[in-house]
């Protein structure tokens, strides 16, 4: 593999661990929220179901989308999806939320240990696809590595959607409670992040526009370099906004205010 080919497999796959970390400790944080009201044995083994669903899933629907990645449709419904749960994220995160914070909370009824673990499944999922779609939408576009196919996808490509969604998981199991922390200290990092996802759903949804079936947009300018530096240029101003301006909250002793 040519330098210049590496640094730029070398460089999406750094977006995608801090991309993939970001989003494993918003998923981590709803898998804790949805577990808290069982008893403390009960919610580790609903905690381990759930990370045995993630992988499984994860993988899953890995080794699906690369027999169907060439095909425009799902490249269609993949931006579709990304773009619509990064928007409705945001909203929830800025105006239900804060709708919800201004009136009464009602009390819930909880669920049963099983019913539980089904709903954690059912989130395993959606945080599944997401964080597939996402790793795919930003390798998609990478020039080929000369490794044999895997599915219908580069070897190279599906290495590095392999590698981001290992990296996931793994953070999910022993790096979430620092990710959980930080997108608390600093709450624009998860609005940021989820804004990246949007981006990434605009970059497949160029990636699809510029398929020979569609026609769209010439052929060659999802690879182009001009587009590279644009995403890239645009990713890194997210990221750096949602650090920057994001206030950090913290109390007096140290302790994160909620």
């Amino acid at each position: 593999m040519e330098l210049s080919l590496f640094l730029e497999y070398g460089w999406v796959l750094l977006v995608l661990i801090a991309l993939e970390g970001l989003l494993a400790a918003d998923n981590a944080l709803v898998l804790a929220i949805m577990v808290k009201h069982l008893p403390e044995e009960e919610r580790r083994r609903a905690l381990f179901y759930g990370l045995a669903g993630a992988f499984v899933f994860r993988f899953g629907s890995l080794f699906a989308i690369s027999f169907l990645v060439d095909v425009w449709q799902v490249q269609a419904i993949g931006a579709i999806y990304l773009l619509f749960i990064a928007l409705n994220h945001i909203y929830r995160k800025l105006v239900v939320k804060k709708a919800e914070a201004s009136g009464e909370e009602r009390p819930k009824k909880k669920s049963g240990f099983w019913m539980t673990v089904f709903k954690v499944e059912l989130a395993d999922i959606a945080f599944a696809v997401d964080s597939i779609l996402a790793a795919v939408a930003l390798a998609v576009a990478l020039p080929d590595s000369g490794l044999p196919n895997i599915g219908g996808l580069d070897g190279g490509k599906f290495l590095v959607i392999f590698a981001g969604g290992l990296i996931g998981l793994v953070i999910m199991r022993f790096a979430a409670n620092f990710f959980v922390v930080l997108l608390e200290r600093r709450p624009g990092l998860e609005i940021a992040a989820f804004m990246i996802v949007g981006w990434v759903g605009v970059k497949l949804l160029v990636y699809t526009m510029s398929h020979p079936a569609l026609a769209f947009l010439p052929e060659a300018f999802a690879k182009s370099t001009e587009w590279k530096s644009i995403f890239y240029i645009v990713l890194i101003l997210i990221a750096a906004g949602g650090w920057f301006l994001s206030k950090e909250k913290v109390v007096a002793s140290g302790e994160v205010k909620h």
